[in-house]
């Protein structure tokens, strides 16, 4: 049981951006965003309230990094995960679609990244940059349905340096101009996740719906 509980703390530290600032300090939250933009069992780490909060504690001088230097190795870490990605999709092909569930793979992100791609093209890897589990399984989807490389490196790109751009800047400059701001972290985190939390829910409970039409047609 104890092991258990240990266990739990370390998944509850894992998923906490602070945590994993203050542990790992720079290159762990390099590494975090490595995998949640390019490894499919890193879609329950934290992308947006990480950035946001490495840029709070960088404005604070918690990260001993200039701002920009933070940006550019978050860029860095997120083109290079949606690389990964994408190969990972090529790889597999259209036959992941039809993936059996396990511990590590939920056929139901999948359906989200792919419903989601469907509608916005290769332009969801620059939208999904902004958002929950999309974030993670958009590029593997521009593999598997072989989006032109040279698009997807354009899409790519604009997404990381976006997402990045926004994210952290956003933390870094109400750090510097908001004293105290620090204080209300939890609050901005949870808010956070909320505001990116709903559109993936809007599309899960429509792709449901559409599925369960299909299954009473047929």
């Amino acid at each position: 049981m104890e092991m258990l509980g240990d266990f739990w703390s370390f998944i509850k530290e894992l998923v906490n951006p602070e945590s994993i600032i203050k542990y790992g300090g720079f290159w762990l939250l390099l590494f975090v965003v490595f995998a949640e933009t390019g490894l499919f069992i890193g879609f329950f780490l934290p992308g947006d309230s990480l950035l946001f909060t490495a840029g709070l504690l960088t404005a604070t001088n918690f990260i001993h990094y200039h701002v920009f230097f933070v940006v550019i190795g978050v860029c860095i870490a997120a083109i290079s995960g949606n690389s990964v990605g994408y190969a990972f999709g090529k790889r597999a092909g259209r036959a992941i679609f039809n993936r059996k569930k396990s511990f590590f793979f939920k056929p139901s992100h999948l359906k989200v990244a792919k419903e989601f791609y469907d509608r916005h093209g290769g332009k969801a890897i620059i939208l999904g940059a902004f958002l929950p589990i999309v974030r993670t399984f958009a590029p593997i989807v521009a593999g598997a349905v072989e989006l032109e490389y040279k698009k997807f490196i354009f899409y790519n790109i604009t997404g990381a340096v976006l997402w990045a751009n926004t994210m952290i800047l956003s933390g870094y400059f109400l750090g510097t101009y908001i004293p105290g701001v620090k204080d209300y972290l939890h609050y901005i985190v949870i808010f956070l996740i909320v505001i990116t939390t709903i559109p993936v829910l809007r599309t899960y409970i429509k792709e449901r719906r559409l599925l369960k039409s299909k299954n009473k047609e047929a």
